[in-house]
């Protein structure tokens, strides 16, 4: 593992950065050609991009830095908040994204839930790729392990060389997967809002599970006892986000008799 993929004239490109690039991309190729079954155009997709891109970039490196405060930046020059080599939580992009999401829609006076239905398959194939470079990178590793698909990386890892459960696969996959099954659904979908509803319920599930085998949090940095992971206790609120979506706006559906358009 080498999180460096290559030089270009004297600068290191990481494989982090080329994979969330990466994921950015199929995302939105994959939402824009998804788009005009529901009355919005491919064009409205990519105008969304820099909205989505930077609320994402900006929420994640936030959280992070909210979260690793005393471990990684408390006496240290500020510029290190800039140096995003890793060091984003998933959860902060999600909300920076959102809220980017929200002000183009009412800004381009594009309907918000259908541009989120939209978008929800994309965010799990995107986020896939993003895992990989998790992995590439070395961060969000896994507690040690004798099973047979455990990890070694390298002696100057945190994990000094130990077996480690490759937690950033197992959530790649399990994005992988959740993409096919939303792509699916978005088909047969009979509401606006659903498909991201059922994105917010079903990633909860996927990162609360995924958690259980994380290994690179401090004692200090759990929840309730010790029960729950930071990632965990936010999975929470992203679980009980999703129920009232999709509760909301099939209510609303239902009351008005507008089935979304497919």
């Amino acid at each position: 593992m080498d999180s460096v993929a290559f030089e270009l004239f004297g600068f290191q490109v990481y494989w982090y950065g080329i994979l969330a690039a990466a994921g950015f991309l199929v995302a939105f190729g994959t939402a824009s050609r998804r788009a005009p079954r529901v009355g919005i155009s491919g064009e409205d997709v990519f105008n969304l991009a820099p909205w989505i891109i930077v609320g994402a970039v900006v929420g994640a490196r936030l959280l992070y830095v909210i979260s690793y405060w005393d471990k990684e930046f408390a006496g240290r020059p500020l510029i290190e908040i800039f140096k995003i080599r890793s060091g984003l939580v998933y959860y902060g992009g999600l909300i920076g994204a959102s809220l980017g999401t929200i002000i183009f829609c009412r800004k381009s006076k594009v309907p918000l839930w259908r541009m989120a239905d939209v978008m929800a398959p994309s965010i799990a194939l995107g986020h896939a790729f993003g895992r990989v470079g998790c992995f590439m990178t070395g961060c969000c590793y896994g507690r040690p392990t004798d099973l047979p698909w455990a990890v070694h990386f390298p002696k100057e890892h945190w994990t000094h060389g130990i077996g480690v459960h490759p937690t950033q696969l197992y959530e790649s996959s399990l994005n992988l997967l959740f993409y096919i099954f939303l792509a699916w659904l978005f088909r047969r979908r009979k509401f606006e809002g659903q498909i991201f509803a059922i994105y917010l319920i079903g990633y909860s599930f996927i990162r609360g599970f995924v958690e259980f085998f994380r290994g690179d949090y401090n004692p200090s940095q759990y929840h309730f006892g010790g029960l729950a992971s930071p990632g965990q206790t936010v999975s929470i609120f992203i679980l009980a986000a999703g129920l009232i979506l999709w509760w909301k706006q099939r209510r609303g559906a239902a009351v008005h008799g507008t089935p979304a358009p497919a």
